[in-house]
């Protein structure tokens, strides 16, 4: 028998079933195919597109011809790797820029004709519930509180956690916040580049974060004490990679890392100094990102201020993550006490 009470040939049935789980964001088109392991799951294979599928949103309030053809190639790309693998359950959500549009729904539906990918948009919470499942094993033995951010293209989730020893966190409370890295970088332009421009950005999203203070009361408890920060986005990893002076991005040395307060101011002066010369060049930038990448450190910059820590767990993981533990769950191959890793392969 196995440590999960399975018989052996329970468990090599388990191990050998793989999930497949797919997140279409305001920026991006991620794919995770994985297979489940006594302490997580295994990558099989991964995919990921910068498709900007919420391009021009803001101000037209619909998904944009040329913005749904590159998602199209995209998931198209994704489709094909989910036909090459027999799997045991795929799951696909849309968010923020599905939510928002006016022809969202319309755009899933010609994805589900033309690729056969059932999509469906998801809500704000489930959303934060989803980071929070991937995140949780970085939360062990974290404190009694833990608040969980995730810039992403489109809105930006919070969600406040109570944390117990030996138990599952526990989400008490979630925002979900109508700006991320596109909308701020559509709304601000060449001005987020510039000090005044940077410094109002960081103002408005001051100014929408002041209403979950006020429910949660999260200064308060910082100031009690057993508080912990965790950051999961595109722009919490680079200033973690930019803190660790890495040549090039590596997600095993950036995804648990604790970011000091002091590493991450330093990190965004050093973005914020190189220009968009320098943000090109740079190996943890690069030109796909160069427009998003201050309106993130904008919306992070908030947060610090607004809740100061002495540093934050930084986590490379997200929805995909989290969809592939919970259908992995399902078929019962992990308890809910379980440490889960996930072991990057592919």
């Amino acid at each position: 028998m196995s440590e999960l009470g399975w018989s052996n040939g329970e468990t090599a049935r388990a191990q050998s079933a793989a999930f497949a789980a797919l997140d279409l964001g305001t920026n991006n088109c991620r794919l995770l195919i994985g297979a489940p392991t006594r302490d997580g799951f295994r990558v099989l294979d991964s995919y990921s597109r910068i498709v900007r599928l919420g391009e021009g949103l803001h101000h037209t309030g619909e998904l944009a011809p040329s913005a749904m053809d590159r998602a199209m190639v995209a998931l198209k790309a994704c489709a094909d790797r989910i036909e090459r693998r027999q799997l045991r359950g795929v799951r696909a959500v849309a968010t923020e820029a599905c939510r928002r549009a006016s022809n969202g729904a319309a755009f899933l539906d010609r994805v589900r004709d033309e690729t056969g990918l059932e999509i469906k948009t998801i809500s704000t919470r489930e959303e934060a519930e989803l980071a929070l499942e991937s995140c949780s094993p970085l939360l062990a033995d974290a404190g009694r509180r833990a608040l969980l951010f995730d810039i992403g293209g489109g809105s930006t989730e919070l969600a406040w956690v109570r944390l117990a020893p030996a138990s599952t966190p526990k989400l008490i409370g979630y925002v979900s916040l109508p700006v991320g890295v596109v909308t701020l970088a559509e709304r601000w332009g060449d001005a987020a580049f510039t000090a005044d421009g940077f410094e109002l950005m960081v103002e408005d999203v001051m100014g929408r974060l002041e209403e979950f203070e006020r429910v949660y009361c999260i200064s308060h408890e910082i100031r009690m004490g057993g508080v912990r920060f965790l950051g999961t986005s595109g722009t919490v990893t680079t200033l973690a990679g930019i803190a660790l002076k890495l040549p090039r991005y590596r997600r095993p040395l950036v995804d648990g890392h604790l970011l000091t307060h002091d590493d991450a101011l330093a990190a965004m002066q050093h973005l914020r100094d190189l220009g968009r010369e320098g943000l090109i060049a740079h190996p943890c930038v690069g030109p796909e990102r160069i427009d998003f990448v201050l309106p993130g450190c904008a919306v992070f910059e908030a947060i610090r201020r607004l809740w100061p820590a002495e540093d934050i767990i930084v986590a490379d993981r997200g929805l995909r993550e989290g969809m592939v533990l919970r259908m992995i769950r399902d078929i019962g191959a992990l308890s809910s006490g379980r440490v889960h890793r996930y072991r990057y392969h592919a």
